[in-house]
């Protein structure tokens, strides 16, 4: 399943146990999720600092996950993700692209420009959702390409909140390849384009991805995971001058995706 390099979330910030909910299953998941937020490898007494659940619990449930598959257990005696997570993400990522086709299809009628939903997967950004423009020259990328988030305007969106020593990190893993020759292709370059995004509430790539093409993009406020939406088109028509009239239109959409996504009713 797609994941965000943000940092952990604590104890206190755990969803309480439902009324009427299975404990065990909700323990099993928060254990999951810790994982996912440790790099997908962890310790049981890491799990249980984190969790505050006691050892034998943590190991009981362990056993279970990795009987199931969802968790295997390294030489090393720690535990990982397991591999029968992937298809549960793939089809989970499938799901959250589907619900965001209305929000994407209302961008495109309100912009005139191709419209985008992408995720971090790792280091990574993977195209999830688009609803192309009407016009007859548009923009075009592939629901399920991956990119690096460096030379885009959904990766600056996406990592504007990560703290500075993760993303120095990413990008050391990834390298920053120029896609095009106004591509940042330094940390320091990046980390003062993550500012930028955070002063404006917005990111642009501007020609940085591929030639002729602008993007503008915003992150999808507390989504369930990392997530981001955009409009693309070509540089002539996504000027500066019409920028400030699209930013609050993506803003808006944004804030309604993502209540949607919360209640699990995206129409």
């Amino acid at each position: 399943m797609p994941t965000s390099s943000a940092s952990t979330t604590d104890a206190s910030s755990r969803p309480t146990a439902a009324s009427g909910g299975v404990q065990s299953l909700e323990r099993a998941f928060d254990l999951l999720e810790r994982m996912a937020d440790a790099g997908g490898e962890v310790g049981l007494s890491e799990l249980s600092a984190a969790s505050g659940l006691p050892l034998p619990t943590i190991h009981r449930l362990m056993r279970t996950l990795v009987a199931c598959g969802y968790v295997r257990q390294q030489p090393n005696r720690r535990y990982a993700l397991g591999p029968r997570l992937i298809r549960l993400g793939e089809s989970a990522s499938r799901l959250l692209g589907t619900w965001a086709r209305p929000y994407l299809t209302r961008l495109v009628e309100e912009t005139g420009e191709t419209a985008n939903m992408a995720l971090l997967d790792g280091d990574e950004i993977v195209y999830v959702a688009q609803v192309p423009s009407k016009h007859s020259m548009r923009m075009f990328t592939e629901v399920g390409r991956r990119v690096l988030p460096h030379s885009t305007g959904v990766g600056k969106a996406l990592l504007a909140s990560t703290p500075a020593d993760e993303v120095r990190a990413l990008l050391a893993r990834t390298g920053m390849p120029a896609a095009t020759e106004k591509t940042i292709t330094t940390p320091e370059g990046f980390l003062d384009a993550l500012e930028q995004v955070r002063s404006l509430g917005y990111a642009v790539d501007d020609n940085e991805q591929e030639i002729g093409v602008r993007c503008l993009a915003v992150s999808i406020p507390n989504s369930p995971t990392a997530a981001a939406i955009s409009i693309s088109g070509p540089a002539g028509r996504v000027t500066e001058a019409v920028t400030e009239r699209f930013v609050p239109i993506l803003q808006g959409v944004a804030a309604e995706l993502s209540v949607a996504l919360a209640n699990q009713n995206p129409a």
